[in-house]
């Protein structure tokens, strides 16, 4: 009965649905689908059954939740994949804009295997690839280079994996940490529970830790949710959760109006053109140097302890002066 139902003709859609669902160990639900494409659930289900014509092997798969779920069974499409020039060269500019000496080695390593897998078409790849190196540069940034062994990665990694405790030297005294995520920036902090300290949620500079090694003690990390967690500060920085509310002036308005400050942000189009910004957040001081980098166009209006802060910290550093 699934060859009688109408087809789902866009051909590049359907060859990246077969992508994306072999990349699933659980395969994809409906809804994954029309969310991915934008598309109605009808166009989803017609997306899956025209992929199911192509490929057989594609069918539903058993889950522990109540959706269904489709994918691949048994069967590889890993012949069908290869990557752009652009995809190459998007690689290639994360390799030469990382600070990190070890993770620069890695990704060329990565970068190294892909290239292998295209060889056939290498010669064309490669041109195409100095192309967009060539027309596609970016800004030098200023910042500290902090040197993070590759191998202390991996640690964190496998210690996230198996829920295990690490051990290491930090601020030269011996802690046994309970690993919950690592956030990157521009430094690599590690958010984590400490043994001695109990229940709460601490951010450790990775590049600061020494002698790490993983334990073979195991911890349960509950609840704890890494995206909501990021969520929360403005920044890496967790505190006091403000009610913060900016105001940015006409003239950088517009340019306001396309950043994104933070995941709760609202935004106001005010009647002489200013642009009124308000979200909840932690992290004071990453907020007062945000505001100052805008210049005299943004302007704290609340909290009243935040607009006190930044005051003080414009005074105490044009006293230097």
């Amino acid at each position: 009965m699934i060859n009688e139902k109408p087809r789902y003709s866009r051909v590049s859609d359907i060859l990246d649905l077969a992508i994306f669902m072999s990349s699933k160990l659980q395969g994809v639900t409906i809804s994954e689908i029309a969310e991915r494409y934008n598309v109605s659930r009808r166009t989803a289900e017609r997306m899956r059954d025209s992929l199911i014509c192509i490929f057989p092997q594609v069918d539903e798969i058993e889950t522990d939740d109540n959706q269904k779920h489709w994918g691949f069974i048994n069967y590889s499409i890993s012949q069908l994949v290869n990557f752009t020039p652009k995809e190459l060269a998007n690689i290639e500019q994360l390799q030469r804009r990382t600070t990190n000496h070890e993770m620069k080695e890695e990704l060329s390593k990565t970068l190294e295997k892909l290239k292998t897998i295209n060889r056939k078409n290498m010669t064309s790849i490669e041109n195409n690839i100095e192309l967009f190196m060539q027309t596609e540069g970016y800004a030098v940034r200023q910042m500290p280079q902090y040197k993070i062994n590759i191998q202390t990665i991996d640690i964190i990694r496998n210690a996230l994996q198996q829920s295990k405790m690490v051990e290491g030297i930090y601020h030269d005294k011996k802690r046994l940490i309970e690993p919950l995520g690592m956030i990157y920036g521009e430094k690599i902090y590690l958010v984590a529970r400490e043994k001695a300290k109990g229940d709460g949620i601490y951010n450790y500079l990775l590049h600061k830790f020494s002698d790490l090694k993983l334990t073979d003690k195991t911890f349960d990390k509950g609840d704890f949710n890494l995206q909501e967690y990021t969520n929360q500060s403005f920044g890496v920085y967790h505190g006091e959760i403000l009610d913060v509310k900016l105001s940015f002036a006409p003239e950088i308005a517009k340019e306001a109006k396309e950043f994104n400050f933070h995941p709760t942000q609202k935004m106001k189009e005010e009647k002489d053109g200013s642009l009124t910004v308000t979200f909840k957040a932690s992290g004071n001081k990453e907020i007062i140097w945000h505001v100052f980098r805008w210049g005299a166009g943004c302007k704290i209006i609340a909290p009243k302890s935040l607009k006190d802060e930044y005051k003080k910290y414009l005074a105490d550093n044009l006293g230097n002066y």
